[in-house]
């Protein structure tokens, strides 16, 4: 199955798309956490964060930093059996590879790649289309295509999930 979990900074969507993969684990599959940040681009904050999570998850989950290139990676691990896959999360992901004018092509590459996957894949994102239009260009870029996204990968995903306040409220599925 394809999990869609959005949500705003700090909403909980990290800790519910953790709470589905141990629920997996359970049932005996191995969890493969795909974490997107780029450490070349990381500030201080930034590096809080990633400790944040690091700490949260269990030490025995496999971890690969994927940047950009995630359509790659899931057909890399397509082979493999009994997976689920975290990735976390899309909007890091977006930025990165909207700085490199690789968008449209990445952007295809992942929904090619999780129509019909064979494994669960839990993809957090954060929702950053209900607050103001931003001023700038780039900003409103973002905004764009991350909603954009949102709704190509709802359309793929069995469920969708909204989380406010550490609640998850399910939009499908």
């Amino acid at each position: 199955m394809i999990y869609l979990v959005l949500g705003g900074a700090r909403s909980g969507k990290s800790a519910h798309g953790e709470r589905l993969a141990k629920q997996m684990e359970q049932a005996g599959k191995s969890v493969i956490y795909i974490a997107t940040a780029d450490p070349k681009h990381n500030d201080d904050e930034m590096n809080e964060r990633i400790c944040h999570h690091k700490c949260h998850r269990p030490e025995h989950w496999q971890t690969l930093e994927i940047p950009k290139y995630l359509a790659n990676v899931l057909n890399e691990l397509i082979h493999q059996q009994n997976i689920v896959i975290i990735i976390d999360c899309l909007t890091i992901w977006l930025s990165n590879v909207l700085s490199s004018d690789e968008l449209t092509a990445q952007k295809r590459a992942l929904l090619l790649a999780l129509e019909n996957y064979p494994h669960d894949v839990i993809m957090i994102s954060n929702e950053t289309g209900l607050g103001v239009v931003p001023m700038g260009q780039l900003s409103r870029r973002f905004v764009d295509e991350s909603g954009f996204l949102h709704q190509q990968l709802a359309q793929i995903a069995h469920q969708v999930v909204f989380c406010v306040a550490g609640l998850p409220m399910t939009l499908k599925g």
